[in-house]
């Protein structure tokens, strides 16, 4: 496994959010260069790049939510070791059962399960594990549709665990998008680390392909699903499946008139720790 050397960086230590505020800053630090998060029982851990810390903005963050924090500069250490010693196999479970449907682990973890699919994902900088409820929820829900020789987009592939299990469930080709350099070099190495050979992998800030899919997974954040809609729209068939997710439940409805709009149907709408993720039909 190749180390990455990021450092120094920061550590900001926010007091006293509980389980739901977690997610909440976690979402809105992502958006503000903060790369790494540990959630403990009373407080959550933010990370961020010397270079990319702007005290301007963090005050404006902990203004808007009246929150406590400490600062501590880390000096350069090998930040992949640090952080495999606390990243866990997650287990994703079937719908209303206690059977695994996919275990997701990263490729130093000496692990064994009968789950129905196992991922070898190692998120590096990128998003998506499993371990976050929008991806939890983006896995549960794929356990419910067949993409046996199915075109399939992923929308905001970050680590590439949705469009590497949509290659292991049966799906014909897969078009994994994202904007972010760390992301595409990362899900490049786990699509390598998986034996995926039906992945497409393209760096866009659009949903836009030349073939229209079966099935789109979108797991993004609301601001960027709003603002593709019609290109989702343009890039699915009629009766193409479409999952939603990275959608706070605060913003159900925003995101329920938007959908309905566009002529979306809502089949199902579920909640984890605050995230929803939409079942929707074109």
């Amino acid at each position: 496994m190749a180390f990455l050397f990021i450092m120094p960086h920061i550590e900001i230590t926010f007091l006293e959010p509980n389980a739901e505020m977690q997610e909440i800053y976690i979402a809105e630090l992502s958006a503000l260069n903060f790369y790494g998060f540990e959630e403990g029982e009373n407080d959550l851990k933010a990370f961020i790049d010397q270079s990319n810390y702007t005290v301007s903005l963090l005050n404006a963050f902990t203004d808007k939510y009246q929150c406590k924090y400490a600062e501590k500069i880390i000096e350069e250490q090998n930040w992949n070791a640090e952080w495999e010693s606390g990243f866990a196999p997650i287990e994703v479970l079937h719908f209303n059962s206690e059977s695994v449907f996919t275990i997701v682990r990263a490729a130093f973890h000496q692990y064994s399960s009968n789950a129905d699919y196992e991922l070898n994902v190692t998120p590096k900088m990128s998003f998506g594990t499993g371990h976050h409820a929008t991806t939890y929820q983006m896995i549960q829900e794929m356990s419910l549709i067949d993409f046996t020789n199915k075109s399939v987009i992923d929308f905001g592939t970050g680590t590439g665990v949705l469009a590497i299990l949509a290659e292991k469930m049966g799906a014909k080709i897969v078009y994994a998008i994202d904007n972010d350099d760390w992301s595409i070099n990362n899900a490049k190495e786990n699509i390598l680390a998986n034996d995926c050979h039906k992945i497409i992998l393209t760096q866009s800030n659009e949903c836009n392909t030349e073939n229209k899919a079966d099935i789109i997974l979108a797991n993004i954040n609301l601001n960027i699903i709003i603002d593709n809609l019609d290109q989702i729209l343009n890039s699915s068939k009629i009766g193409s499946q479409i999952l939603f997710s990275g959608i706070l439940v605060e913003d159900q409805e925003k995101i329920s008139f938007a959908l309905t709009e566009k002529g979306f149907h809502i089949k199902k709408i579920s909640s984890k720790n605050n995230w929803l993720v939409l079942n929707t039909i074109r």
